[in-house]
């Protein structure tokens, strides 16, 4: 019985871990006073650095998934990092998970991937459970910022998609590549904007973003993607935003609000009862 359920559920490990990984972005850019391209495309090129010196080597075999996916990744971080620009953090956070959603609808129209009953309600609650986690920070934003941070939901589903097509291929080589490719674009764009002051704070906290909260979480993510659909991915992933509210309690000292904690017990509890459920129905690998 072990056997059976222990590829699946070491992949929705891997995914709790690489969503816990991501969580630590907003602690450490509210600590660099820099623009947001400076911070996306440092945080890219020493991730694809971190990622090269730990495989050793960049070994890409072209294909459209690794193409969609090294471009839908790259995509993705870069909508969101102008989202934030032009509309509210949690707006942007928000639109952004409802990536979930379409990647439910691609897994079953390219992937052919099955959807259960308790996704379709994890779903539902997660949903549920992002309004509720940022209803009071929501606000009516900029047309432009929310559209663009819906844009990142989009493109966000599709890096789960192609890197799940690669379930019998090398997933970490896409994520060099998009991070080569999120570099150049946003480095080439700070370059004309005013540079930034730079510390021995801001040195060490954009080496945690681009080893530990980028570098290191595409390792973990590129373990469970093998391992799991990729509507179990997306959903597992949602998990991200419910430990920002963590991280600012353990260093800042700041309370939870009622909010955090429903909407979080929302998430939290969808997700780990339908991955339970669902890692019950795939077979041990031989």
């Amino acid at each position: 019985m072990q056997n059976r359920f222990s590829p699946a559920l070491s992949g929705v490990l891997a995914m709790v871990v690489c969503g816990f990984l991501w969580s630590l972005a907003g602690l450490f850019i509210k600590v660099l006073d820099w623009n947001p391209f400076l911070i996306a495309g440092l945080r890219s090129l020493i991730a694809f650095l971190f990622l090269l010196a730990l495989v050793g080597t960049v070994r890409l075999q072209w294909s459209w998934p690794l193409a969609g996916a090294a471009l839908a990744n790259a995509a993705t971080m870069l909508l969101f990092v102008a989202a934030n620009k032009t509309t509210t953090a949690a707006n942007a956070i928000l639109l952004q998970y409802l990536a979930p959603v379409f990647t439910a609808v691609f897994g079953v129209l390219f992937l052919k991937e099955r959807l259960y009953r308790e996704q379709v309600l994890a779903l539902f609650m997660t949903l549920v459970g992002m309004v509720v986690l940022f209803l009071d920070r929501l606000s009516p934003g900029q047309l432009a910022g929310n559209l663009m941070a819906l844009t990142s939901a989009f493109t966000f589903s599709l890096m789960f998609i192609f890197t799940r097509m690669q379930k019998e291929g090398d997933p970490l080589q896409s994520f060099m590549a998009s991070h080569a490719v999120a570099a150049l674009v946003a480095l080439a764009i700070a370059v004309f904007l005013p540079l930034p002051v730079f510390s021995a704070k801001s040195i060490g906290s954009i080496l945690v973003l681009g080893v530990v909260q980028i570098g290191l979480a595409a390792f973990f993510f590129s373990y469970g993607i093998k391992r799991i659909s990729a509507v179990s991915a997306n959903l597992v992933a949602v998990i991200e935003p419910v430990f920002n509210p963590v991280w600012v309690f353990l260093v800042l000292g700041e309370a939870p609000t009622a909010n955090t904690l429903v909407g979080g017990a929302l998430i939290l509890g969808s997700v780990t009862l339908a991955s339970l459920i669902s890692a019950r129905r795939i077979p041990a690998h031989s």
